[in-house]
């Protein structure tokens, strides 16, 4: 008897145990596979004030006016810097930082009416007391001023004898960069342009150039 109830007790304890170990090994992770999940608070984000912005507004100004009342301007210019319809002048106005200026600088960009090639490029710095004075003046065939990131680019065509409006033989193009008070050139690109496509006079290979249906 003593041996029966000594191997009853043993028995009745690995139960236990075996039903212990049963609950505890459920899905691998205790108690939290019981019941709902805990409810956690939901972080909300709240939008910050808008960022201020540093760039200031370009005050628009009449590039007519400008390049008529300054003396920098040729007398060509001004002679023929005339509407090409109604009241709409051949130029192109740009507004940026290129000087470090109490205002934005202005680029001033004239062309002809007839095929928009450019004639001349200034540049205009608002000084203090608001008026405007011309610091870079360029007056040559097809040329054309940019402002790019802090820099002013001036782009010019480059054409040979025989060569037409639309088919300049190259160009260059010169950033400059103002340090004290004046720009100075600060890179030149030159580009050759292919002369061997692009001007609508050769036939293609194997083709007869003549007119159609001869």
């Amino acid at each position: 008897m003593t041996g029966r109830a000594a191997a009853a007790t043993t028995l009745v304890g690995l139960a236990a145990f075996g039903l212990f170990t049963a609950s505890c090994s459920t899905g691998g992770t205790g108690t939290r596979d019981e019941g709902p999940a805990g409810t956690q608070p939901v972080a909300q984000v709240t939008p910050g004030d808008t960022p201020s912005s540093s760039a200031r507004p370009a005050t628009r100004v009449d590039p007519v006016a400008l390049l008529k009342r300054d003396p920098r301007v040729s007398e060509r210019v001004r002679t023929d810097l005339k509407p090409c319809a109604g009241s709409d002048y051949p130029v192109d106005t740009s507004y940026g930082t290129l000087t470090g200026g109490p205002a934005p600088d202005v680029v001033v960009n004239v062309m002809t009416c007839a095929d928009s090639v450019g004639v001349g490029t200034y540049v205009y710095r608002r000084e203090g007391n608001g008026s405007y004075q011309n610091v870079f003046a360029v007056e040559q065939p097809a040329v054309y001023g940019t402002i790019d990131r802090g820099d002013l680019v001036v782009t010019t065509q480059v054409y040979e004898k025989k060569d037409a409006v639309a088919y300049p033989s190259g160009e260059e193009v010169i950033t400059y960069r103002w340090a004290g008070n004046r720009f100075g050139e600060h890179d030149r690109v030159h580009n050759d342009f292919n002369r061997a496509v692009g001007n609508g006079g050769a036939a293609l290979p194997g083709t007869d150039a003549g007119p159609a249906g001869n």
